[in-house]
């Protein structure tokens, strides 16, 4: 039963800004510092955004920019190792001393190098070609020692709290002089790099790069992704020695390392994203947040649905999904919203980890709905080549079905439990809230915007001006400051998505470079003469795999690289075998082991991260079943007469209800272990999408319904109005 107070409590609104953390290791910067690196987040957003509708910039030279800038900001925000807050400060020591001047000594003998080379490139005319092979040797093999020797010390020796260590001063300075000499040198690392012209000055500066990539994605992301990467340059090197469809002929460390920084690497697909679309949104996000009309999407979920049984939990899904749309990361909304939604559902009844788990799963479907699709929809017309509105159009049904499988399981556990939503007193009026409901024209301008054609940039900057003019109708009006911090937020918020979708171009590079995914394609296809199901199976299997610990953009990006090809290959039309792998992609993040999103929530209830998971992963059972309904029933994707599409949604949506009574265990009353099985077996029947299956579900779900209407025993069930 409910913790009901019968003392008058404060309404229920969010208050403040919501700001997604870097880590345990992010920095509280002070004094000028801080204001340094406000300003700098800030002018980063500007940067690309003015790039973006102003003044566009060759590509590759945008791309460089974008990485440079984001690893710079990225080592002065975060520290090598988890942050002892309480620590006194630590005397520096004689090794530190000693591995301080190595590594500055070593970074200003670059900076000269690289110095004497813009001379040459700027002042003499000198064609890149032209430099002398010994001068940008010079340049790479001591910039690479430089970053392997302040990496190495960033691990062993204590970074403070409030200022930037002077081991990540060495990385980001690192990271400005990586991009620095490619764009100089652009044209003869574009005619030279992944060949075998590259020369020592070419790998040594890559190399270094890498490195710069892999260190900020361990310290954001964990290890996870960098485990994942590192399996893959392995494999690079090791590939003569494999056996089957795994073997590949091997590559030089030159070629390997300069062909991984060129736009079939690093600055290809996934950066592209990350440099546009990605830091676009996550800017709008930003605007919505700092102009308080963020906080109207939660507070209008809570005079909605907050006084329902399991009124939280319900807000949870609304909430967590229409701001997950627009974040790039599942476990980033987890943060942003789950701060106020997992307490609440504890206060009405929600065990920690069910808590946890809805805000998890609700936080991850976020990043399935258009037309944002947490950037996931943009990367999918890069690749694919199908129109954007396409895209969204075909997103809109599964999307429904997913929080409603959401709501379905949320509520049949609410009502089992007996639980009841929030007293009517402690939630926004939803008068008021009918009143402000403009505020929600900043997505709706959005959505006209490109349905009305725009370019999806240009959309989405019309719609963050928007975001700033509704805010004048608003106590929250944004001015020049606020506005500022808009922008700062935005760079914070994008930083962690540069690294790791630079991580992912490392994955896709290795990819290109060996054929790896064109071999995954033709065991697939041996698979497929066995059994196509199977085939299906074995690929959302790989695709999970893939998406482990990366955010949606890189988790669709690496195994759209992997499985979608070998997808297409089986006869599966292109946007079948994308959303297929996408869909899998982002609900990694609730499946065990490695669940970020559950593990975030998990953090904020204050309970164990693998139940939260597995909890996740059952909420989230659905999801698991509606990809394969794009194979066998296109018309989920809106490939079909309008007939075809409403019979499918309805009974999908009938299958969905009794998939969450099963595993729920909960119809009108509580339901046995054994009419459970039968509740499943009709749920599949019916998800499945023929007619005959459609059929034998309806009848099923019929009988069964009737039966525990009419002579199953029932609880009574608790009035779902709080009070």
């Amino acid at each position: 039963m409910s913790d009901r107070s019968t003392n008058p409590e404060p309404t229920i609104e969010t208050q403040g800004e919501t700001e997604i953390p870097l880590g345990s290791n992010e920095r509280a910067l002070t004094g000028w510092q801080k204001q340094l690196f406000f300003w700098a987040c800030a002018l980063y957003t500007a940067f690309h955004i003015f790039t973006l509708n102003v003044i566009p910039l060759e590509t590759w030279t945008f791309r460089i920019l974008h990485i440079a800038g984001g690893l710079f900001i990225g080592f002065a925000l975060t520290s090598a190792r988890t942050l002892d807050r309480d620590a006194p400060a630590a005397p520096t020591g004689m090794l530190q001393w000693l591995l301080m001047l190595a590594s500055t000594a070593l970074m200003l003998w670059a900076l000269g190098a690289l110095g004497y080379i813009a001379y040459l490139l700027q002042v003499d005319g000198m064609s890149s070609t032209q430099l002398p092979p010994w001068l940008a040797q010079q340049f790479g093999y001591t910039l690479f020692a430089s970053v392997a020797v302040a990496t190495l010390a960033g691990w062993f020796l204590r970074s403070p709290d409030n200022r930037v260590h002077w081991p990540d001063w060495i990385l980001g300075f690192g990271a400005l002089m990586v991009g620095t000499y490619i764009i100089l040198a652009l044209t003869r690392w574009q005619l030279a790099a992944g060949t075998p012209f590259a020369g020592a000055q070419e790998l040594w500066i890559s190399a270094a790069g890498v490195l710069l990539i892999l260190e900020l994605t361990r310290r954001i992301a964990g290890l996870a992704l960098v485990i994942i990467t590192a399996i893959f340059l392995v494999y690079s090197f090791v590939g003569p020695w494999l056996p089957g469809f795994l073997e590949h002929r091997g590559y030089s460390f030159t070629r390997f390392f300069t062909y991984l920084y060129t736009d079939s690497g690093i600055l290809g697909p996934t950066t592209a994203v990350s440099s546009t679309y990605i830091i676009l949104f996550i800017t709008f996000a930003a605007f919505l947040q700092v102009s308080r009309v963020g906080d109207y999407f939660v507070n209008f979920a809570f005079a909605v649905a907050g006084w329902a049984r399991g009124g939280p939990a319900k807000v949870s899904i609304f909430a967590s999904g229409l701001m997950g749309m627009i974040n790039g990361t599942s476990a980033g909304n987890v943060v942003a919203t789950g701060s106020l939604t997992i307490p609440l559902m504890r206060k009405v009844g929600y065990p920690a980890k069910s808590a946890g788990a809805i805000e998890a799963t609700a936080s991850t479907g976020g990043q399935l709905v258009p037309p944002i699709m947490g950037a996931g929809a943009f990367i999918m017309a890069e690749i694919t080549g199908i129109p954007y509105v396409e895209i969204i159009a075909a997103a809109i049904l599964p999307a429904a079905l997913y929080f409603l499988s959401v709501y379905f399981m949320v509520d049949n556990e609410a009502a089992k439990m007996g639980m009841r939503g929030l007293p009517r007193a402690q939630l926004p009026g939803l008068g008021r809230m009918l009143r402000q409901v403009y505020l929600f024209i900043p997505i709706l301008v959005l959505i006209f915007t490109l349905f009305q054609g725009y370019s999806v940039i240009r959309a989405g900057t019309v719609a963050m001006i928007s975001a700033v003019v509704v805010s004048w109708l608003t106590p929250e009006a944004m001015g020049i400051r606020r506005i500022l911090r808009a922008l700062e937020m935005g760079g914070r918020m994008v930083i962690p998505l540069v690294a790791v979708c630079a991580c992912a171009g490392i994955i896709v590079g290795v990819i290109s470079l060996t054929g790896v995914g064109t071999r995954f394609s033709s065991m697939l296809l041996g698979v497929a003469d066995a059994s196509m199901l199977l085939a299906m199976f074995f690929a959302m299997c790989i695709s999970i795999m893939l998406g482990m610990g990366m955010p949606t953009t890189a988790a669709y990006a690496v195994a759209a690289s992997v499985v979608a090809p070998g997808l297409q290959q089986l006869g599966v039309e292109p946007l079948i075998a994308h959303f297929f792998v996408f869909y899998y992609a982002v609900i990694s993040a609730i499946t065990p082991p490695v669940a970020l999103a559950a593990y975030a929530a998990a953090g904020i209830a204050g309970t164990d991260p693998l139940r939260t998971s597995v909890t996740a992963f059952k909420i989230g059972l659905a999801a698991f079943i509606v990809p394969f309904m794009f194979f066998y029933s296109p018309a989920m994707l809106g490939e079909g007469t309008w007939t075809e599409i409403a019979r499918v949604g309805v009974t999908a949506s009938v299958g969905i209800f009794l998939l969450a009574a099963a595993v729920q265990g909960w119809l009108f009353g509580h339901v046995s272990w054994l009419l459970r099985g039968v509740l499943l077996a009709g749920a599949i029947s019916m998800i499945y999408g023929g007619i005959y299956s459609d059929l034998a579900g309806i009848a099923v779900g019929a009988v069964l319904m009737a039966w525990q209407y009419r002579f199953a025993s029932r609880q009574p069930l608790v009035p779902s109005q709080g009070g």
